[in-house]
């Protein structure tokens, strides 16, 4: 259901790769909404398909050998899905932006910070080359970097992880965008420069309105930052909900996980949890629920592995995809199943 606060609704997207040893399916059936100005959470370990996701919102997956096979990608009524390159550019660095995880790799090391800040402007909002120079300063100056006069005619090299990185904010929001698309936007970073980027990130929020895709493995950064989280594993949603209702209740088994990691400060005794096993490659995705082999709970119910469960509201603005949380299996589904092969463990 649309309404006039969300920005971009994402329904059943589904990107495989294929390749010489089989089809890859990164996305499977993903959907969820992002409001207008709030921060929307996209947490799992490395594997589970956030990054995928969010390449398919900005139409980059490398073709061959990804597609997007299913779905559609609303921003405001528009089908990103359907529009044609020449559209796409129109929407990417303009209307939405993105951070990825490492700015060395994505800032061109030939060209000068500031000549790489004033392309996007002068593409999108179509000033002229002294004027787009002089705003690429200012942007510089806005993210905090010292001394932007100088620091905008060097080069990529000459600055540390923390400054590239606003660097890519800057570029990033050059444009106003209606969302930025932030993939793993502290990594590689120290603690106090992570703090530093995380409060720029939410001050420019502020200033512009800004809706922010959050992609993280850091359930930290998700408490303190997000309004919405979405858990992601072996490239579907196994969980939604807001901030606050996961971290006081989380419902799937893999959500229970991730949180149990989390170190606890003066419990320096105690062994740290781990989620036993590794997130299944998505060439030989197990049967059933995919996150059976590893559960504490369902590894050994039949139901399982032979069934994987859909995404489902529990109660207001909840959804999970688990036979064991409360309220998700039906009374009648309950008696088919044991009809069929006996009660469940």
């Amino acid at each position: 259901m649309k309404t006039k606060h969300k920005l971009l609704t994402i329904e059943n997207l589904s990107t495989h790769f294929f390749t010489q040893d089989g089809v890859a399916k990164a996305v499977q059936g993903v959907s969820f909404d992002i409001n207008k100005a709030r921060t929307f959470a996209l947490v799992g370990e490395s594997g589970c398909g956030k990054s995928v996701t969010a390449l398919s919102i900005m139409n980059l997956i490398p073709k061959p050998p990804g597609k997007i096979v299913s779905g559609s990608i609303f921003l405001e009524g528009d089908n990103l899905v359907k529009l044609n390159e020449k559209k796409m550019r129109r929407i990417r660095g303009n209307r939405i932006a993105m951070i990825f995880q490492e700015p060395m790799t994505s800032l061109n090391p030939v060209f000068t910070i500031g000549d790489q800040i004033a392309e996007a402007i002068k593409l999108h909002q179509k000033k002229p080359s002294n004027q787009a120079w002089q705003m690429a300063i200012e942007l510089l100056k806005k993210v905090g970097i010292p001394d932007p006069d100088r620091r905008v005619s060097e080069y990529p090299h000459q600055m540390s992880g923390g400054m590239r990185q606003r660097v890519m904010i800057a570029m990033a929001v050059s444009c106003n965008p209606d969302l930025l698309i932030a993939d793993e936007p502290t990594t590689a970073l120290d603690v106090t420069t992570q703090s530093q980027i995380l409060e720029l990130l939410s001050s420019l929020q502020k200033q512009n309105n800004m809706a922010i895709l959050l992609i993280t493995h850091d359930l930290g950064i998700v408490a303190e930052r997000a309004d919405q989280v979405a858990v992601m594993y072996a490239s579907r949603i196994v969980e939604t909900s807001s901030a606050k209702d996961l971290f006081a209740e989380p419902m799937h088994p893999y959500t229970q996980g991730l949180l149990k990691s989390i170190p606890t400060l003066g419990c320096k005794d105690k062994r740290l949890y781990t989620i036993e096993g590794n997130v299944p490659n998505p060439l030989q995705f197990p049967t059933g629920c995919k996150f059976h082999p590893r559960c504490p709970l369902g590894c050994d119910d039949k139901r399982c592995q032979r069934a994987e469960p859909e995404l489902r509201q529990i109660g207001d603005n909840r959804t999970v995809a688990c036979w064991y949380a409360a309220g998700y299996e039906t009374e009648n589904e309950r008696k088919e199943y044991e009809k069929k092969y006996g009660k469940r463990k």
